[in-house]
């Protein structure tokens, strides 16, 4: 198979879907791989390094998109690339699409096939392929809210972790998985009190067994959201359900209720934010206020770390992008529970209830259209 690796163009996005050494990986296993020009040197890794490991090194994107049978980004196509998609054409990549109409429609009328990162399901319910990035987001999203909680960039001018015979931040992180989990691992090691909100028990019996004493759990419901945010200086947006939107845990009018100069980190952007004033942005314009409370929203915080990122990523899709190309798609889903539950789109068809509902569309039997 022809895997093609385009370089990414969401703003300040410097990630790429593969290393070198994956490339000669796939190369060893007699696939092609075609590599954009300086795909790789926002991570770290230059033309020659890609050479050295096999791969072809392409000019354009256009002859990237128009060769490859397979292409493998790190972000969701663009507007710009929607055109180079074509029918048949496999897209392995973080899709997220219950937060863009405009993609899904997008990726709809190309009929390509379209596998999603962040669907990819192990039987335990784990998502493999989710997993890294969100690690490296949990543990962004305090190093970022302790930045915009300075005064000069914004916030209430209180530091993290206090110092004798000050208080510490207070930190709420709504959701305890992957995200929650290592965003409030980071932020009790500044020394902050944190409260974990999440609605299932038996996770928040663990996080209680797991985490150090400054870490508390609570039942995540409206009352204890409210209680916890009227006075977080923090506040963590954790919340995922699987290929699905967001909810909005936290409404425009509960601002209201928190501390002006506080600082939101909503990870939960890339599936519409479980902040009802939660809006992407970028890592070159990356907060707004509302109601004094400010929104960091960025869709694409691995971003900002893209040698740990890129690592950490290909670690997790090589296998599965090699498996893919070795069988084909149809034979991957087939015999792969967890790449049949990454096929999001498939002929122009959605074949993932997440997405379907999202946008009130049908959802079709991949059974019936693979």
């Amino acid at each position: 198979m022809i895997i093609g690796i385009p370089k990414e163009i969401k703003t300040n996005e410097n990630r790429v879907s593969l290393v070198p050494v994956g490339a000669q990986t796939l190369r060893k296993q007699g696939h092609t791989v075609l590599v954009e020009a300086n795909a790789g040197v926002g991570s770290g890794f230059d033309d020659k390094s890609y050479l050295d490991a096999g791969a072809e090194i392409v000019a354009t994107p256009a002859e990237i998109f128009s060769r490859a049978d397979m292409i493998m980004k790190v972000k969701e196509p663009l507007a710009s690339e929607y055109k180079l998609i074509r029918k048949g054409q496999i897209v392995f990549t973080y899709f997220h699409f219950a937060s863009s109409r405009e993609l899904t429609d997008a990726m709809l009328n190309s009929q390509c096939v379209a596998i999603a990162y962040e669907t990819v399901q192990r039987a335990d319910g784990s998502l493999p392929l989710l997993i890294p990035m969100s690690e490296v987001a949990g543990r962004m999203a305090p190093q970022e809210g302790a930045k915009y909680l300075e005064k000069t960039m914004g916030g209430r001018g209180v530091l993290l972790g206090g110092v004798p015979g000050t208080e510490p931040a207070d930190v709420a992180v709504i959701g305890g998985g992957i995200v929650g989990s290592n965003a409030a691992k980071i932020a009790a090691g500044f020394g902050a009190k944190v409260t974990i909100l999440d609605n299932n028990l038996y996770r928040l019996r663990y996080l209680d067994d797991v985490m150090p004493k400054n870490v508390v759990t609570m039942m995540s419901n409206h009352y204890n959201i409210l209680k916890s945010i009227r006075k977080a200086d923090i506040v963590i947006g954790a919340v995922l359900i699987p290929g699905a939107r967001a909810p909005h845990l936290v409404t425009k009018d509960m601002l209201k209720e928190m501390k002006p100069g506080s600082v939101i980190i909503d990870v939960s952007v890339d599936q519409g934010g479980c902040v009802e004033t939660c809006k992407p942005t970028t890592h070159e314009n990356p907060t707004y206020v509302i109601d004094g409370v400010v929104h960091y929203c960025v869709a694409n915080m691995p971003g900002a770390v893209p040698f740990t990122s890129t690592v950490a990523l290909t670690n997790a899709t090589l296998p599965y992008a090699a498996e893919i190309a070795t069988k084909g798609y149809a034979k991957a889903i087939a015999s792969n529970n967890e790449i049949r539950l990454g096929l999001n789109m498939i002929n122009g068809k959605i074949v993932y209830k997440g997405v379907a509902d999202a946008f009130g569309l049908p959802c079709e039997s991949a059974d019936k259209i693979a």
